[in-house]
């Protein structure tokens, strides 16, 4: 079948990199290509409009759209969102507390907070910070109208209405409020958009004290309130090594103090509670081992390294990734076997694990309510079971789920069978594989929607989706290749995808799909691949190195064009990622990712049927990288399947940031799918 236009074709410049004049943002020559590649991409799936619609009403029909989020308790107040139908964004409550310190909304003495669907009116919108002052009285919140990361700072009077802009400029959006309620500390960016300076501010005063700056470009800086919400903590961190200052939170015009000068390679993450009636600090390191360890100190000064005190030792076989602290207790976030796991730590009472009904499912810590509360939140879900936020007794270890996320329509989540598989990679390392499908097509060969992503020890647990089930009633089954570089297993299994290991991410993401293949699950023609960002660099490699083994493939906002990137010390975040890829001024880490990188390894062979989306306004991944690589990938390949470069000109690396939006690209992304697999 003829397609309705020629595909764009872009000029090569002379020089190593012929296509980096697609760098030059906002000339008429990028823009003009840049929209000529949006209206192919529009016109080839212009027949494909009918099922865009019916998966979009589809998708929205399963979802609640008026709905109300579980109030969270702080002080006089229960503060919470509403969702309406119709709107893009939820808005912003508050309501008196219950005396019985129920959950229950006095929906007739509420208040409206923010309303971000005013805000926008329209077009782009992301809320940063949204914090309210430890005296109730005042808002401290901030946007991004464009999507590329850079917010306005915005102080609302609670009783009068009244609204400030703080008139500071390149902010990153948070927003730290001291005890006096008078007081923010705010970042600002630097020109690679590195939150490297703490800013002061003191309402109704001019302009705003410089706290710090960290002049290593490795390092970012991020102020937040401990659990206690007696101390300020301001955190440095690389990708190998931090350091925290601390200062009581009633004294903001003081300085903050070091708790342990910075180690290369060693990283540590305070927080400040009590612990047998004592206040105490509170410090995750990996000082005795990569896995981490818990420590306390007294916190009557502020403590040397020397007087840290074991709590919980470092274990080989188990990753302490977090930390909640209440009066009373307090919960370890771990990992162990690939699974995530919630231990509590009672204050006088043994501690206990979580129990929960499924075999590969998401579970964290979602609000450990006001510090004195004897209760925590947990966040539950699985690949075929809709989020829970269940309630933990601290003390008991008894649950009870507060709200489960609601799907409208006929569903039942036995319809559905969720798996973990162990695919083997060529070293003979056991990659975990999650997997849902039909329990009907159980023992049958189905099309399959495979997801990867694997970098900075990211760990993609289970999630449920209502659109997913638009996948699923068809027939399509879902998988997550768990590859190296993620953190699903530890940090060892983040260190061994990473670096001089990259490769180890793109090996398991094809033993991955040659598991599913030889189980019987899929086939190389019914196969879909997907991943964004550092999962569209996963996509690129695999799609060069192994292309015959995918039907399909779709690369949102990925970062494809490594090495020029890495090169580039002036480019966003570039000198951040060195500890993640390494430094390509060094002859042997150049060779290395040179070896690797997408961009530069597009081969003249046949390629799977590719859509790509970028945003123009992407501060982490620039939009000329999906760009040069769809141009390279059109004069290089030797196949006639749909190569599509959809580039959102009015968003970041999120994409498009309303719901709806959002659900309009989803049924974009599964249309295209859909036509590719061969599913009706």
């Amino acid at each position: 079948m003829p397609l309705p236009l020629p595909a764009p074709i872009a000029h090569q410049a002379e020089g190593h990199d012929p296509y980096a004049w697609l760098q030059q943002r906002d000339t008429p020559e990028v823009l003009a290509y840049l929209e000529a590649e949006n209206a192919y991409q529009q016109a080839v799936l212009a027949d494909q409009a009918p099922l865009r619609e019916q998966l979009f009403e589809e998708i929205k029909g399963r979802i609640l759209e008026t709905d109300l989020s579980l109030p969270s308790p702080w002080g006089p107040y229960l503060y919470y969102t509403r969702t309406t139908a119709g709107d893009e964004y939820p808005r912003h409550y508050r309501c008196p507390r219950p005396a019985d310190d129920s959950n229950t909304v006095d929906a007739s003495h509420e208040e409206l907070l923010l309303d971000p669907n005013a805000l926008a009116n329209g077009g782009f919108l992301s809320l940063g910070a949204f914090s309210v002052s430890p005296d109730h009285r005042l808002l401290a919140y901030s946007l991004d109208t464009s999507g590329d990361e850079i917010y306005t700072l915005y102080v609302k009077d609670l009783a009068s209405g009244a609204l400030t802009t703080l008139p500071f400029d390149d902010c990153d959006g948070s927003m730290t409020w001291a005890n006096d309620s008078q007081t923010l500390f705010f970042a600002e960016l630097d020109d690679t958009h590195r939150p490297w300076r703490l800013r002061r501010h003191t309402l109704g005063e001019a302009g705003a004290a410089t706290v710090f700056e960290e002049a290593d470009g490795r390092f970012f800086l991020h102020c937040y309130r401990a659990s206690s919400e007696r101390q300020l903590v301001l955190l440095l961190n690389s990708k190998t090594t931090s350091e925290a200052w601390v200062l009581d939170a009633t004294t903001p015009q003081a300085d903050f103090t070091c708790l342990a000068p910075r180690v290369e390679g060693h990283e540590y993450f305070p927080d400040h509670g009590q612990f047998d009636g004592q206040w105490r600090w509170f410090v995750r390191s990996n000082q005795a081992g990569i896995n981490f360890a818990l420590y306390h100190a007294p916190a009557d000064s502020v403590p040397t390294r020397e007087q840290w005190q074991v709590l919980v030792p470092h274990r080989d076989d188990v990753m302490l990734e977090g930390l909640s602290l209440n009066a009373t207790a307090l919960s370890l976030s771990l990992r162990e076997g690939g699974l995530p796991i919630i231990e509590v730590h009672p204050q006088g009472l043994p501690a206990y694990r979580v129990e929960l009904p499924d075999a590969a499912y998401s579970l964290y810590v979602q609000d450990s309510l006001e510090f004195a509360s004897t209760r925590i939140r947990l966040r539950y879900e699985a690949l075929n079971r809709p989020a829970q936020v269940r309630q933990l007794e601290l003390a008991t270890g008894e649950q009870q789920v507060l709200k489960q996320t609601p799907v409208l329509g006929a569903f039942d989540a036995d319809d559905y069978i969720s798996q973990r598989l162990w695919a083997v990679a060529k070293d003979g390392t056991r990659v975990p594989i999650s997997l849902v499908r039909r329990r009907a097509d159980e023992g049958q060969c189905v099309p399959l929607y495979l997801y990867g992503y694997g970098a900075y020890g990211e760990s993609l647990d289970p999630w449920f989706s209502h659109a997913r089930l638009s996948l699923l009633e068809r027939g399509v089954a879902f998988a997550i290749a768990h590859v190296r570089g993620g953190g699903e297993l530890g940090e060892a299994w983040y260190r061994a995808g990473k670096q001089a290991h990259k490769h180890n991410s793109f090996d398991d993401f094809i033993a991955c799909a040659e598991h599913l293949i030889a189980a019987g699950v899929t086939t190389r023609e019914r196969l879909a691949i997907s991943g964004g960002s550092a999962g569209g660099l996963l996509m690129g490699a695999v799609l060069n190195l192994r292309p015959e083994l995918f039907r399909c493939a779709i690369a949102e906002v990925p970062f494809v064009d490594v090495l020029n990137t890495m090169l580039d010390p002036e480019l966003p975040l570039t000198v951040t990622e060195y500890d993640e890829w390494g430094n390509p001024e060094e002859p042997e880490v150049y060779a290395r990712i040179k070896a690797y990188a997408p961009y530069e390894n597009v081969k003249a062979q046949a390629y799977p049927a590719m859509l790509v989306i970028a945003g123009y306004n992407d501060s982490r991944v620039q939009y000329w990288e999906a760009a040069k690589w769809v141009a390279r990938l059109r004069t290089r390949k030797t196949d006639d399947n749909l190569l599509l470069l959809k580039t959102e000109m009015g968003a970041g690396h999120g994409g498009m940031s309303g719901r709806y939006q959002g659900l309009r690209d989803v049924a974009l992304e599964y249309a295209f799918v859909f036509n590719e697999l061969g599913v009706a």
